[in-house]
């Protein structure tokens, strides 16, 4: 089911890509300098949101296994209850569909939605740039989940421009491999001096990714997914793993590619989307440039 068709009372949480990534240095404090495009797709997890008047923060469902006190979204809701000074809470129901460590932004994304989800439902009112200083503390990528706008970013992700490209069909593969970000950004055969780009070189169609070569290493399965992907249409790793994408311009072309997908990979066909289903469900325009 499209995000768009969601019903009542629940809230889209979109996945992105990243249609490129450049690593192009590393800060005193360890962190790297990133160039990155991300993009939204009509596909993600679905979170329901209930008010409580007993100040509680629940979830239920989410990721197995994983302490809620951990979980993006638990946190995302009391980081909002600290700053706005709210006694209500919140129940959260998370229907997860996003692949757990596939770099298509799950956790990010919850936490957006609940941030902007709640602070309309508490009535709080803090609009979108204090709820991104909120979103920064969860992640360096929950920002963007908040603007709810195609961005090319910079800095450790956190600087975002607008930007418009292309929203094909896309076909991503998850061959059942979760990747983790922090052992990939420790590797030391990781590139970390790539020369910056701009927009303009990333629209005239710059691409690639810096993490590709160390994700092939430490997952080979990813590196098997790009091959088979890359055999049908140009293909790329979104951020850090371990999903891969390839883009076309019907839906018809993106599902007939995965005809023949090796078992137990599993296929998601999706459109991009320049505006974040969040922000059409929230039905206003913040995040987009007057």
């Amino acid at each position: 089911m499209r995000l768009s068709a969601l019903g009542p009372g629940f809230w889209p949480a979109p996945a992105k890509l990243n249609l490129m990534l450049r690593i192009v240095g590393r800060r005193a404090d360890g962190y790297h300098e990133l160039q990155t495009v991300f993009q939204f797709l009509d596909y993600g997890d679905a979170v329901g949101l209930r008010v409580r008047r007993d100040g509680a923060v629940v979830r239920r469902g989410g990721v197995a296994g994983l302490d809620p006190e951990r979980d993006l979204a638990v946190r995302a809701a009391r980081a909002l209850q600290r700053a706005a000074g709210v006694r209500l809470g919140a129940e959260i129901v998370l229907h997860k569909r996003i692949p757990a460590g596939g770099g298509l932004g799950g956790g990010s994304s919850d936490a957006a939605t609940v941030l902007c989800a709640l602070d309309r439902l508490w009535g709080c009112g803090l609009g979108t740039e204090a709820l991104c200083e909120l979103a920064l503390g969860l992640g360096a990528d929950v920002p963007v989940f908040v603007r709810g706008r195609a961005a090319w970013a910079e800095g450790v992700g956190e600087r975002l421009t607008p930007v418009s490209p292309p929203e094909p069909w896309y076909l991503v593969v998850w061959p059942g491999a979760a990747v983790a970000t922090a052992r990939v950004f420790a590797d030391p055969a990781l590139t970390r001096d790539s020369p910056p780009t701009t927009i303009r070189g990333f629209l005239s169609g710059e691409r690639g990714n810096d993490c590709e070569a160390v994700v092939r290493r430490l997952c080979p399965e990813v590196g098997r997914a790009l091959d088979w992907l890359r055999a049908r249409a140009p293909a790329g790793l979104s951020g850090t793993g371990g999903c891969v994408f390839a883009a076309f311009d019907e839906e018809g072309a993106a599902r007939a590619a995965a005809r023949g997908l090796p078992a137990p990979w599993r296929a998601i066909v999706a459109r991009g989307c320049n505006r974040s289903p969040l922000r059409e469900r929230l039905g206003d325009r913040a995040g987009v440039p007057r």
